[in-house]
């Protein structure tokens, strides 16, 4: 057990620029040498897992290097990356933002498209104009997921060549456990629908064909990271707005498939992340953690990752002294945000953490970020804010320890073999 509080993040790291523009060339034809982008692609790799360690990140992972991304500022890699890990889904000329109508059983809640968000909606000037710093990356540019057929799983090779570049990077830095992110089933099927006769059938069908992808990272040793913002980010995408109780039933359902889809694999090896969309826009219709949060912590993961440092979502460290943390859990608070280009100072950063450590225990606690900081904020702000999130975790592991021992007791997660 390790007597400070120890560090991580959500996920998305900066991707150096070659790296994406061969992604950008790879994307539309115009790079064919594979040989040449995988050894490029292993090497950068290597190189983001050693600059975790070198600034003192203690659970890392590869930045999602694998998820690729063509441009600098991209918020969706997270999910864009399994249209081509899954047979049954095609790109089509449409965008993001006109992805077709759900289909919803009859009585049951219909997700509305992108581009009907509530809070799109209520700030439609802002989202608009792309100088005001909340209009959406590629939004109209982008080509939209359509299920036209089975969905299936054929991303073998690629998870593959994510699994080996992790664990020989790790060789390589002397780390001894790391993480890989992948999308959960409700936010993964959030596809236009042609092929099954409603979006349920779909996320059962992404929960069965995504658990391949869940099982070969577990099988590997190394952490899965489960994302999905859809739980909670559902809500603003419904509209008119539901009760709370129907969105809580929606979601259950959601969690059902993701607990189906990750049967029979250890919880502590498993960490789950909730969001409430990474986009740089108001997010006045957020829902309320206080909320969501008993149906997250239904989820069979060892860990539980969340926004917690950015303007709508910081206040709610106080649900977590109502919230009795299941035994053996730990949270990962987000104490550094994307949402901002400001650099957190790193007393800001330990306070904190020590809200949450004093409400869960100060064992429970890693301290993380709201939302992968690749893509989402320029690169040299992305790092320093890593550096601080570090320096604040060092001032927050002064004040709980200063003046109560370490508890000797095994630490609940991922640290079997550090």
């Amino acid at each position: 057990m390790p007597d400070r509080i120890l560090t991580s993040h959500a996920g998305s790291l900066p991707r150096p620029e070659d790296l994406i523009a061969l992604n950008g060339q790879r994307a539309t034809g115009d790079f064919t040498d594979e040989a040449a982008y995988l050894e490029r692609l292993s090497a950068a790799v290597t190189g983001v897992v050693a600059r975790q360690r070198g600034i003192g990140i203690d659970l890392v992972n590869d930045g999602e290097f694998g998820h690729s991304m063509g441009q600098r500022y991209d918020y969706g890699s997270w999910w864009t990356y399994v249209f081509q890990r899954l047979s049954g889904v095609e790109l089509t000329p449409l965008t993001i933002a006109e992805i077709p109508q759900s289909v919803a059983k009859p009585g049951e809640i219909r997700l509305a498209s992108f581009g009907e968000r509530r809070d799109w909606q209520a700030f439609a000037e802002a989202y608009d104009d792309p100088t005001s710093g909340a209009a959406v990356p590629n939004r109209e540019q982008a080509v939209a997921p359509v299920c036209r057929g089975p969905i299936g799983y054929r991303g073998q090779a690629d998870v593959q060549r994510d699994i080996a570049d992790m664990k020989a990077a790790m060789d390589l830095a002397g780390v001894s456990d790391g993480f890989l992110n992948a999308v959960a089933p409700a936010s993964c099927a959030r596809f236009g629908n042609e092929y099954y006769a409603d979006d349920e059938e779909m996320l059962w069908a992404c929960a069965e064909a995504m658990r391949e992808e869940y099982l070969a990272i577990i099988e590997a040793g190394l952490v899965l990271q489960l994302d999905d913002p859809a739980i909670a980010e559902n809500w603003d995408q419904i509209n008119p707005a539901p009760s709370v109780a129907d969105y809580r039933r929606f979601t259950r359902k959601r969690v059902e498939a993701l607990n189906y889809a990750i049967r029979g694999l250890p919880a502590d090896r498993i960490r789950f992340h909730l969001c409430w969309g990474s986009w740089h826009g108001p997010h006045t219709t957020d829902l309320p953690m206080a909320d969501i949060v008993d149906v997250m912590l239904e989820i069979n993961a060892g860990a539980y990752s969340f926004e917690a440092a950015n303007a709508r979502h910081e206040h709610e460290w106080r649900v977590w002294r109502d919230v009795k943390l299941p035994e053996g859990k730990v949270i990962l608070p987000g104490v550094v945000t994307h949402s901002t280009n400001v650099i957190e100072h790193p007393e800001v950063v330990a306070d904190r953490i020590t809200r949450y450590a004093e409400a869960v225990g100060r064992q429970n606690v890693i301290a993380s970020t709201d939302c992968g900081l690749g893509g989402r904020v320029h690169p040299q702000i992305a790092w320093a804010k890593l550096d601080t999130l570090v320096r604040g975790a060092e001032l927050a592991s002064a004040r709980l320890w200063l003046s109560r021992p370490a508890d000797r007791t095994r630490h609940p997660y991922c640290l079997r073999r550090q």
